[in-house]
């Protein structure tokens, strides 16, 4: 979903093709073997196959609201917290909410629930002083992060309500009640390869 949203406010004009992960079409697998979404093919045959690049090349072409200069960070500060949020939070946010997947590691969900809470202080110390994590103005780091901690505070919510701080609370709570996200979340007919069902992204 974070792709589309920085589609969605970079103004990109592109083809919506809604799939089902359970049945994947075949015209997906050629261009994308690996299988996982999302995926932005080009005119030109060209594939991005990670939603981090999807984001940047997003912001490549339009940035009007300058997500990719926040006031109080370089990009590379952002992409290296988005980095760590894609691999050690996530990582420990997986075993955290679907323990059952990971029986062979004998994943104790409570222990990665710890890990995963001291990059959630990470992102209060970034909110102290600012209604966003870098600055005053949202950027990048908060459409590509806030969607990880959405997953987080679903697991166990009242526990999330009692223990985040105010600020990380009203942070995301403020992503999950706008009106960008509504928007990506919307769920379209699954594509079909029959050439009918054709969305354009738009906000």
């Amino acid at each position: 979903m974070r792709a589309r949203m920085a589609l969605m406010l970079a103004e990109v004009q592109c083809e919506l093709r809604e799939v089902d992960l359970k049945a994947k079409p075949a015209a997906m697998l050629e261009i994308s073997p690996k299988g996982t979404v999302p995926v932005l093919l080009f005119a030109d045959g060209s594939v991005l196959e990670e939603s981090l690049d999807i984001m940047l090349w997003a912001f490549s072409q339009s940035d009007v609201a300058a997500w990719l200069h926040p006031a109080t960070a370089h990009l590379d500060d952002m992409v290296e917290l988005i980095e760590r949020n894609d691999s050690d939070f996530k990582m420990h946010l997986d075993r955290h909410k679907y323990p059952d997947r990971y029986c062979e590691e004998q994943a104790d969900p409570m222990q990665h629930r710890t890990a995963a809470c001291s990059f959630l202080n990470e992102l209060e110390a970034l909110l102290e002083d600012n209604d966003f994590l870098f600055g005053p103005h949202p950027s990048l780091a908060d459409i590509a992060v806030f969607p990880f901690v959405r997953q987080f505070a679903s697991v166990e919510p009242d526990w999330f309500k009692a223990t985040a701080s105010p600020r990380l609370q009203a942070w995301l709570s403020g992503w999950v009640d706008a009106d960008l996200f509504t928007a990506a979340m919307h769920k379209h007919p699954v594509w079909k390869n029959d050439g009918e069902l054709r969305f354009l992204i738009s906000r």
